[in-house]
């Protein structure tokens, strides 16, 4: 008998497929025909012993041909074993060469999830070796969490005990085939003579490579690797990058990643500069039991430091320049993390200079390195917090001796039920600060632009370090304290909440308060002697005690209109009974300058924003508010109000040093009127406007509105516009309105194409051009020597920054080019742009590359004696 036939729905394989036959047949082949059991030699080539895994075998049809010593399984043939799949249409099984070949829609699972597929495969019996035509594997990885399928493929290739495949003039690509024309090539893909991929080194070399976009080459490679797209660190060159400018010439920087162990790692990165040497980077980078941290330097000894201003405008009589950069952070319990963020630079222009990115760097209201380290403890209902910072000011402008070390600052805040019979809740409060300054900072109101230091280049002045002309109070305002101020606050409030058979809220609460001062200013040195002027602080120790009592009453009174929605009507009034401030203008203040009287402070106990300032007297607080809400969503809400000064002292009257309080709209008896209008007709559109008016003639003093929307899945848009104007406050400095426009947006013109952009338009910038071009007539009026200045009517829009981008973006591919436009300040005082283009191309699981160029030409005040 040479050839038997077995039609088999599904059979489970524990010996060989011929001795499965000879059972079935009753001992109709003789036991030496039998060459051990398949399923033994795959236990055998996994290390397991026989039997110890089982062949699931599925097929149409089972066919032994005895006389070449074969065993086939024809149509939807699959063979399961262990974590390994084998479907195809027919597959035989040498027992002879222990082979087995697989023609036919072949498809191979491996133990990782990849899958292999191809017109024919011829594997050892365990499924790891052997060779495969036309050749294709998909593989599923999710590197940092983000799911990427990557493909392989070759027209023939060699897989060797499944570690390593090694592909014949094959192509590796991370983009997904084109639904409607599959036969295009993919957006990027890698081409090469060899393409070898080694699961055990996890790593996919390349040979005589050539990298194609669209299908066309770009680039040429003779032999690179890179790591398995499963491999989140490995060592390795990573993507350069490419330096073009005026003062540091053309450039390279090469990083190497050096992967040292699991849990740390060390990145260098030479860049070479034609006119400036090699600036050289290095980051530590360790993560341990109950933490992290990393460590991170840049150095450069400068071949041409002419290209920078000298000091004070610049840093070109420093020869080496460099920075220090570390942050870390380590759990000491379940309740308790300290840790530290920190930077340190040899000038304030090298970070700038070098486009060396920081994570310290704020650019929010002012462009400086923030230094911390601290100690945070959190609980239940309770927190702690003690923090040190360090202020490295990084504007031409910023006069380090004026930025202030503050060390410690400490919060404490707990809350508990409230004892009975009162219940309710009560919380303790907590605040300690101590701050020291060497110079003393001051700024005079009006600004008549007067300055500490004025230096001057190619007969360009370039005016720094605000100070006054005149130190007298009412003149010269006091924005921070040279010497030492230190000072301890403590409160424990109790506050509870009734609702009477109505509906009525009443909610009685009271505070006690107090505060230790320990001041020592500094009168040497600098203009620091000025201060006399000013003010007479309580120097050495001295207190200030704060009882309150209040109440709070709220009566909502609700209507449910069907369709209409529910509508709530809410008149509030809050009243506060204290006794009037002490030590007003003579103490310092750091923490509470940012006074904002809106609807968000309206009913706060203590409406000053932090603790160097407490707010005393009788005052009621009075609004209303109205809110609808519908069941498709709709939502409206609006308030009105005021705060009235009913006795005692009116903390916002009488001034401190800096001011604070004095064009707040809470200096007069009666304040200003505060509102605040939201309307949402849904959850993707919410508009929102805030304004503030004068009480007596209902003048505009302050307006913010805004809206945001987000019209996908109807329109693929994400946008905001906000508009803000600000009447002039001449007692805080601001001698003229504030006005101006920001709005972004972004669009998708495709799933994979988008648009991108926004602006900043500021609506008053044209009253400063008129102010300087009136001071500068007037100086040449009493000294008519060079030119008379030109008056140019100055557009009333006027372009502050802006940006605008486009860029692509799917599943294996990121491009984008953004044009970006910021103010700088000039060496004249008014702003200009920094204009940069922005390049960024990432091939994902391959690498990403990034791309800058400045194309500023003015003379700026960013250090730098040449143009970019």
């Amino acid at each position: 008998m040479g050839r038997v036939v077995r039609r088999a729905a599904g059979i489970a394989v524990t010996g060989s497929l011929t001795v499965l036959l000879a059972a079935a047949l009753a001992g109709g082949l003789p036991a030496a025909r039998a060459q051990g059991t398949l399923a033994d030699r795959l236990s055998a080539g996994s290390g397991k012993k026989a039997g110890g895994e089982r062949l699931l075998v599925e097929a149409k049809e089972l066919v032994y041909d005895n006389d070449r010593n074969t065993v086939s399984a024809v149509g939807n043939a699959e063979l399961h074993y262990g974590p390994r799949t084998l479907l195809a249409d027919r597959v035989r099984y040498d027992r002879n060469t222990g082979r087995v070949f697989a023609e036919g829609n072949v498809r191979l699972t491996d133990e990782t999830g990849a899958v292999v597929t191809g017109d024919r495969m011829e594997l050892t019996d365990d499924f790891k070796t052997g060779f495969i035509d036309s050749l294709r594997i998909q593989q599923t990885i999710e590197p940092r969490g983000r799911p990427a399928r990557v493909r392989f493929s070759a027209p023939r290739a060699e897989r060797v005990e499944g570690q390593t495949t090694t592909f014949e003039y094959g192509t590796y690509t991370a983009c997904e085939p084109c639904k409607d024309h599959p036969e295009r090539p993919p957006l990027w893909q890698v081409k090469a003579a060899r393409i070898i991929h080694n699961n055990e080194e996890r790593r996919i070399y390349y040979e005589d490579s050539t990298l194609e976009v669209a299908g066309v080459p770009v680039a040429y490679l003779p032999y690179f690797y890179s790591p398995d797209p499963s491999v989140r660190r490995d060592t390795g060159f990573l993507a350069p990058h490419f330096v073009s400018s005026n003062v540091l010439g053309s450039g390279v920087g090469v990083p190497f990643f050096w992967n040292i162990a699991p849990d740390y790692d060390l990145t260098v990165e030479p860049t070479f500069l034609s006119r400036q040497g090699v600036l050289g980077q290095a980051e530590w980078r360790q993560r341990l039991a109950n933490g992290f941290y990393n460590l991170r330097v840049s150095g450069i000894y400068q071949e041409t430091p002419s290209a920078f201003l000298t000091g004070p405008l610049g840093p070109g009589n420093r020869n080496f320049r460099g920075s220090v950069e570390s942050a870390g952070q380590f759990y000491l319990g379940q309740n308790w993390r300290t840790g530290w963020d920190v930077v340190g630079v040899t000038d304030k222009w090298f970070l700038d200079n070098y486009r060396i990115r920081s994570q310290t760097i704020t650019t929010d209201y002012f462009r400086e390195a923030v230094s911390t380290a601290y100690l945070i403890g959190q609980g239940d209902r309770s927190w702690f917090e003690a923090r040190a910072y360090y202020f490295k000011g990084l504007s031409t402008y910023d006069w380090q001796k004026q930025q202030p070390i503050v060390a410690p600052v400490i919060d404490y805040d707990k809350r508990r039920d409230g004892p009975a019979p009162l219940g309710g809740e009560v919380r303790f409060q907590f605040n300690f600060q101590n701050l020291t300054r060497d110079a003393t900072q001051y700024q005079e109101i009006p600004r008549t632009r007067t300055y500490l230091v004025s230096p001057s280049l190619n007969g360009i002045a370039f005016p720094l370090y605000s100070t006054c002309s005149v130190f007298q109070r009412g003149q010269c305002l006091v924005s921070g304290l040279a010497g030492v101020d230190t000072r301890a606050t403590a409160q424990v409030s109790w506050r509870r909440t009734f609702t009477d058979e109505f509906g009525q809220q009443w909610q009685p609460f009271a505070y006690l308060r107090g505060d230790a001062f320990f001041v020592d200013p500094s009168r040497t040195s600098y203009q620091n002697n000025e201060i006399t002027n000013l003010f007479s602080p309580d120097t050495d120790f001295s207190g200030r005690v704060m009882p309150a009592v209040g109440l709070e009453y709220r009566y909502p009174f609700v209507a449910d209109f069907g369709p209409l929605g529910v509508h709530t009507v809410s008149p509030i009034v809050q009243v506060i009974a204290r006794p009037s401030e002490t030590h007003i203008g003579r103490l310092p203040n750091e923490d509470a300058q940012s006074l904002v009287f809106d609807d968000t402070s309206l009913f706060e106990w203590d409406k000053f924003s932090g603790y160097d300032r407490v707010e005393g007297g009788v005052r009621a607080n009075i609004g209303a508010e109205y809110a609808i809400t519908t069941r498709n969503g709709f939502y409206v809400n609006a308030m009105f109000g005021e705060s009235i000064a009913l006795a005692g002292v009116n903390s916002f009257r009488r001034g401190d040093i800096a001011n604070v309080g004095r064009d707040s709209g809470l200096e007069t008896t009666r304040s200003d009127f505060v509102t605040r209008l939201q309307v949402s007709p849904n959850q993707n559109i919410s508009f929102i406007t805030r304004a503030r008016f004068d009480d007596a003639t209902f003048a505009l003093k302050r307006l913010e509105s805004g809206v945001t929307a987000k019209l996908s899945p109807f329109l693929p848009l994400e946008a905001s516009l906000i508009y803000a104007r600000y009447e002039a406050q001449p007692e805080l400095g601001y001698d003229r309105r504030r006005e101006g426009v920001q709005a972004a947006a972004v669009y998708s013109i495709t799933p994979n194409w988008f648009v991108s952009g926004s602006v900043l338009v500021d609506l008053s910038h044209y009253l400063q051009v008129r102010e300087l071009y009136a001071d500068a007539a007037q100086a040449y009026f009493l000294n008519p020597v060079g030119t008379a200045p030109i008056y140019e009517k100055p557009s009333k829009f006027y372009l502050s920054s802006s940006s605008l981008g486009f860029g692509y973006r799917d599943e294996c591919t990121t491009v984008s080019l953004n044009y970006i436009s910021s103010p700088i300040e000039t060496a004249a005082g008014l702003r200009e742009r920094n204009q940069t283009f922005l390049l960024r191309l990432e091939l994902r699981t391959l690498g990403e590359a990034n791309f800058r160029q400045n194309l500023t030409t003015t003379s700026t005040t960013d250090g730098i004696a040449t143009v970019r």
